[in-house]
């Protein structure tokens, strides 16, 4: 499957915010009330499509792609932060590499950043062999204050 990335479009955000993971993926559905903020360009939202041009996931950039209580240590915009869903019932079919090369070829194109840093779930064991294979490290832990959850940043270069 090819993937390319848009301009999140308000029929995209209306949709992302109906998909429904199951347990424990469930941490990532959205609500109704997060379309305006999806297509809020400060936000730095994306739709992720496929080659007939179906909405197959989004993106985003920055600060939104962040979790609170990581360590995102400050100094010049050289990290970029990445954030990605897919479509629940496109996940855990193998589309995630092609997926999240799209996404980083697009941020290294758009903000030429030094570095790449992703913030996983403990839990989300497929989205972390996704990124370890696409060369990214463990770099920290942490638990999410507001619930104890613990996550996982990885990074790496953002080389082409």
């Amino acid at each position: 499957m090819r993937f390319s990335i848009r301009c999140i479009e308000k029929a995209h955000a209306r949709a992302i915010v109906t998909w429904r993971y199951e347990p424990p993926y469930a941490l990532y559905n959205l609500s109704e009330d997060e379309v305006d903020w999806l297509l809020d360009p400060a936000n730095g939202y994306y739709s992720v499509v496929d080659g007939t041009e179906a909405l197959a996931g989004f993106c985003c950039f920055g600060l939104d792609a962040r979790v609170v209580g990581g360590y995102y240590r400050a100094g010049p915009p050289d990290v970029l932060d990445v954030g990605v869903g897919m479509r629940p019932d496109l996940t855990g079919q193998g589309h995630g590499s092609t997926f999240v090369t799209t996404v980083l070829a697009f941020g290294r194109e758009r903000f030429s950043p030094a570095v790449f840093r992703v913030t996983i779930a403990a839990f989300n064991e497929r989205s972390r062999r996704v990124f370890e294979g696409r060369g990214f490290t463990e770099t920290r832990r942490f638990e999410r204050p507001t619930d104890g959850l613990a996550f996982a940043q990885l990074e790496r270069e953002a080389r082409s």
